[in-house]
């Protein structure tokens, strides 16, 4: 055999070789991808056998079903005309919000900001049915709403004023962005939340990370029972964010329904809302280490007290709080079973209470005798509210009207409707307001008793609301001999 040949014999082993490699670096792939699909295709048949037959995620849709048709019939959508009036004239504006049906009276439960000075409200049932609604009244503190309608066969929602706990499952209803009657679903993020929201000044929200939009204002929020234990009311989109402004973005607030069922309630039996009174001036025990009231017990506080609550500064003689046994440095842990962290959260839950209503309190006292660490001693305290007077909490606003003329404020009732009588007019403005005459609106915005006007006049005096042109406010007035009049009131 020459060499060439030879050579070529050597070689073929080496190309049967190379050959084998690459038949089978393609065939192996091959036959695993083929492998990888079958074992893949068992797989989608089993899970899809699973997924037929009953199991854990139907039981979960079936559920969630039933929540649907449990509460969707109690929602309804409202639609509202509406106008501001300012110094320079009146603007005439549109906006809708949700609610849910109350009773078989037809009471419907909303939002205040979504009502709020509404010329016409319309609410439209789940069978698309429309109905010109009244409104009872509401309460611009905590944004709760109550207006009538009048329809046969309405189908109140089931309440529940339990609180949830975090990580419960919840469900959101409502017309966001006119979506109407829909629904999303969520769990319970966290429980007593304030968000400095600029219409609602008594806040414990219930925090959820359901889909909560502009719309949903009013609507409920249930439990997995289809039961109604808050309504939405606002999305966090910072501090000082504007109830049921903004977009959706993980944060939803709604109202607890124990604080929706003490104002509907109040606002149906008498149209205006009480509020409880404890008698305490209180600060943030934070600010407190930081100065603040000096004395032997505030002392205790910043040496001994590391933590978030809020301290009592100052006990007002007479009230609750001093025949409660509550002192000046004491430090409020707890209100009606809350954790209390900064001093607005006992304001808030004072003032979303009933008068006489029964109330515990958790208080940390340096001057009782010290646990084995030397820190002080929590003591029970159990107080029976008082009625708040609404001027007590708004002297700059008092003296304001009482130097344009207008004292001896009180709320007032007359043929059925209500406001705040002016009992001494002084000065040029007895002419335009004389004594006897009643206030039913500041700004357009409805005015049913003193609270609400110290609200309405303080949002318009801070600039927390739009008014078209200030300083100033427009009183709508019922003066004695019935006739009806806008009066100029500025406010310096």
């Amino acid at each position: 055999m020459t060499g060439r040949g030879s050579t070529f014999a050597r070689a073929l082993p080496a190309a049967f070789l190379a050959a084998a490699a690459a038949s089978a670096l393609w065939t192996v792939p091959a036959l695993m991808r083929t492998a990888g699909t079958v074992r893949a295709a068992r797989s989608m048949d089993a899970a899809a056998g699973r997924l037929d037959g009953p199991g854990v995620l139907e039981a979960m849709g079936a559920a969630m079903r039933d929540v649907a048709e449990a509460v969707e019939p109690a929602v309804v959508h409202v639609s509202v005309a509406a106008a501001a009036k300012g110094r320079l004239g009146e603007r005439a504006f549109t906006q809708s919000g949700s609610g849910w049906i109350w009773d078989e009276a037809g009471h419907v439960v909303t939002n205040a900001h979504v009502v709020d000075g509404a010329r016409e409200v319309e609410v439209q049932l789940h069978d698309g049915s429309l109905h010109a609604a009244s409104i009872v009244g509401l309460d611009p503190r905590t944004d709760v709403a109550v207006l009538r309608i009048e329809a046969a066969g309405l189908l109140p929602a089931r309440r529940s004023a339990d609180l949830p706990a975090q990580g419960d499952l919840v469900f959101a209803f409502g017309s966001p962005f006119e979506f109407r009657f829909s629904m999303s679903s969520g769990i319970v993020s966290g429980l007593g939340r304030s968000a400095g929201l600029a219409e609602v000044e008594y806040e414990s929200f219930i925090q959820v990370d359901a889909a909560i939009n502009p719309g949903n204002s009013g609507g409920p929020l249930t439990d997995i029972r289809g039961r109604v234990i808050g309504m939405n009311t606002a999305i966090a989109t910072g501090r000082g964010a504007t109830a049921g402004g903004g977009q959706f973005a993980g944060i939803g607030l709604a109202i607890p329904m124990a604080i929706v069922e003490n104002v509907v309630g109040q606002l149906i039996d008498h149209g205006a809302v009480s509020r409880g009174f404890l008698g305490v001036q209180v600060v943030d025990a934070r600010r407190m280490r930081a100065g603040g009231p000096r004395g032997a017990a505030f002392d205790a506080v910043r040496a001994r007290f590391p933590g978030d609550a809020a301290v009592i500064a100052a006990v007002t003689r007479g009230s609750p709080a001093e025949a409660a046994g509550l002192r000046a440095g004491d430090v409020i842990l707890g209100v009606g079973g809350r954790r209390i962290e900064v001093a607005d959260e006992v304001l808030s839950e004072i003032g979303s209470r009933r008068p006489g209503s029964d109330l515990a309190l958790e208080v940390w006292r340096a001057g009782e005798p010290a646990d084995a660490a030397g820190e002080g001693s929590r003591v029970p305290v159990t107080v029976r509210l008082g009625t708040l007077d609404p001027s007590v909490n708004a002297p700059m606003l008092v003296a304001l009207l009482s130097r344009a003329g207008l004292s001896g404020l009180a709320d007032a009732s007359r043929g059925g409707r209500r406001g705040v009588e002016v009992g001494r007019a002084d000065g040029p403005i007895a002419a335009d307001i004389p004594a006897g005459s009643m206030i039913v609106a500041v700004d357009g915005l409805r005015v049913a008793s003193l609270d609400d006007l110290w609200v309405r006049l303080g949002r318009g005096a801070s600039g927390r609301v739009r008014i078209l042109a200030g300083p100033g406010a427009v009183l709508s007035v019922v003066r004695p001999d019935g006739t009806e009049r806008d009066v100029d009131l500025p406010l310096r």
